[in-house]
């Protein structure tokens, strides 16, 4: 899964790297290296062929399910079609761009987190959906109904050895596919399927666990952790 990622950019960079020469920007966001589930961030999503940049919350759960099933932070790419989530892969389909994310392991209490990157870090484009009406006005405490999950696969290669989990990460031009409206939803599944960032294209390394407090920020959370800081398991 990812319960954690890097957006240390502005939403301006992000969209230029995404390669829209413009964006309509209702975002307020501040830029973060340790976004955390239920805060809000920075969304790209298209409307009537415009690309826009809106703060959704992170962690969605439909209205009707409010008493039924728990918030959900990322959603299973093998479930997409199904009755829980097939309506956002047919109206919701969006991008959380980012610069890496985080993944743990170990055991409970030593748990050791690990940040996750392109090996050019050069943004990432992680698939989304989000259901993007308003809050209705009956229950404006309920954000969940108007968020977000990110959209995870099995790991593969190497990336297993730090997570069975990943994020799917698409390049530019097949996550701008991905928010084609006019896409079938279908397609849209295969097209994260087929076209997903393989582990070749990532690194990651050691950071320290004070990612692990949601809250704490700042550029030194992403810094590797010497070698001699490595744990015997680590170092096997």
């Amino acid at each position: 899964m990812c319960g954690r990622f890097d957006q240390n950019d502005i939403a301006r960079r992000y969209v230029a790297a995404f390669g829209w020469a413009d964006a309509v920007y209702d975002s307020a966001a501040r830029p973060t290296f340790n976004a955390a589930p239920g805060t809000y961030r920075p969304v790209l999503h298209l409307v009537d062929g415009k690309l826009h940049v809106d703060d959704l919350h992170w962690g969605y759960r439909a209205s009707w399910a409010a008493d039924k099933l728990p918030v959900s932070v990322n959603a299973r790419l093998e479930k997409l079609t199904n009755n829980y989530w097939g309506r956002l892969l047919k109206n919701g389909r969006a991008v959380v761009p980012a610069s890496g994310w985080y993944e743990w392991t170990g055991a409970k209490g030593k748990r050791q987190p690990w940040h996750i990157h392109r090996k050019d870090r050069e943004p990432l484009f992680m698939l989304a959906l989000a259901d993007f009406r308003p809050l209705r006005d009956d229950n404006p405490e309920n954000k969940a109904e108007s968020g977000f999950v990110l959209v995870t696969a099995d790991a593969e290669g190497g990336m297993v050895d730090v997570h069975d989990r990943r994020p799917v990460v698409l390049n530019a031009a097949d996550a701008a596919t991905w928010l084609d409206p006019d896409l079938p939803r279908e397609q849209a599944e295969m097209l994260a399927r087929q076209m997903a960032l393989g582990p070749e294209a990532f690194e990651w390394h050691r950071v320290s666990t004070e990612v692990n407090y949601a809250g704490r920020d700042g550029e030194h959370l992403v810094v590797p952790l010497p070698d001699d800081d490595a744990t015997d398991e680590d170092k096997a």
